[in-house]
């Protein structure tokens, strides 16, 4: 039975590998040129921001995941 609450944690938990997909689909979101990042426009800065932020929600998808076999 304590089994059941991890996997339920876990499906949750594969939902946030969905959000760096839906960010970087709403184009109409970062559509724009200003404002500039270091130089860089903002529809560039957004895509490059969204590979980190969706590195950082594979691993703790990974993390959870991982953990959920140990037991």
């Amino acid at each position: 039975m304590g089994d059941k609450g991890g996997r339920g944690l876990r499906k949750w938990v594969n939902l946030l590998l969905l959000v760096p997909c839906i960010a970087a689909l709403w184009v109409p979101l970062y559509n724009s040129d200003e404002p500039r990042f270091f130089g860089i426009p903002f529809f560039y800065a957004w895509q490059l921001l969204w590979i980190w932020l969706g590195a950082g929600f594979t691993w703790i998808v990974y993390v959870v995941a991982w953990r959920g076999t140990d037991k």
